[in-house]
């Protein structure tokens, strides 16, 4: 059984931190858990950098510690110590309403089991993050729900339940959910993982549609075989990031560099309300 740490980040002053020009920049992050059995690590210093368009996959074997590091970047949770920013936003300083509200409109989450909400339908389950956001009118929501459940090929679908469609079709509606509020950042926890070889390089096919349209993605699986379509792959074992650097970035403590992305591939357009601006919190300091 784990039980958190306090959620408090390292206590630093907000103007001790300088900003990042990445788009994700985790810098010597600590995740600390307290078992029954006493203190356990499950990030141990990991510096991760993504530039804006870049297409990652996060690899390592279950309980390394690549579910952790997702919650970082999306602020599901808080570091017990290091410095996150993501889209412009330094997280370890936002309270929980703050985070909440950036996270509806600074990071998509696709989880590997769906998620779906099974008394709404398709459409209404796209609409949703709209709705919590309180972006557009009843009726831009669901025309935007209409227009993005096109996009992964599900519009003919709109009106059903989960429950009456397959588990490749409910992926794709989650990834049209994650895409509602029209975040610069997708981040995908073993998105195939449910999925047949088939339906997962479809779903594969579709991130690489959304890389070309300008969306950036962090995929996080343990499946090689699928990892190899990302752009970048980084390997986590043991809670140690092992290579999360980019080529042009200091290697603190010695950690390797990846190497270069590979060109994007071209592919048909995305839905898009314009890009997202970096968010500013009410009374919250910005470094």
């Amino acid at each position: 059984m784990l039980r958190r740490f306090s959620r408090g980040a390292v206590d630093r002053a907000p103007a001790e931190i300088a900003p990042s020009r990445h788009l994700i920049d985790l810098r010597a992050v600590v995740k600390d858990y307290l078992t029954d059995a006493g203190s356990f690590r499950a990030l141990h210093g990991a510096n991760l950098q993504v530039d804006a368009g870049e297409f990652i996959a996060v690899v390592g074997k279950s309980g390394c510690g690549k579910s952790t590091l997702m919650n970082m970047m999306t602020g599901i949770d808080r570091a017990t110590a290091g410095d996150v920013w993501v889209a412009g936003t330094h997280l370890n300083h936002l309270s929980e309403g703050q985070t909440a509200v950036w996270r509806g409109r600074a990071v998509g989450v696709i989880f590997q089991f769906f998620q779906l909400l099974p008394t709404l339908t398709v459409a209404e389950n796209v609409m949703l993050p709209m709705d919590f956001g309180g972006l557009w009118t009843p009726k831009e929501r669901e025309e935007r729900a209409m227009a993005l459940l096109e996009q992964v090929e599900m519009v003919d679908q709109a009106d059903k339940l989960p429950s009456a469609t397959s588990g490749g079709q409910q992926q794709r509606v989650a990834i049209a959910r994650a895409l509602a509020n029209d975040p610069p950042i997708l981040v995908a926890d073993e998105p195939t993982g449910n999925l047949d070889s088939a339906t997962a390089e479809a779903v594969i096919r579709l991130f690489d549609g959304l890389v070309a349209a300008g969306k950036t993605i962090v995929m996080v699986t343990h499946d090689r075989e699928i990892a190899a379509h990302a752009r970048r792959t980084v390997h986590m074992v043991d809670g140690h990031l092992l290579d999360g650097m980019l080529p042009d970035e200091p290697a603190p403590g010695g950690l390797a560099s990846a190497g270069p992305a590979a060109p994007a591939v071209s592919a048909g357009p995305a839905v898009s309300a314009g890009p997202a601006a970096a968010f500013d919190p009410p009374g919250a300091a910005r470094a």
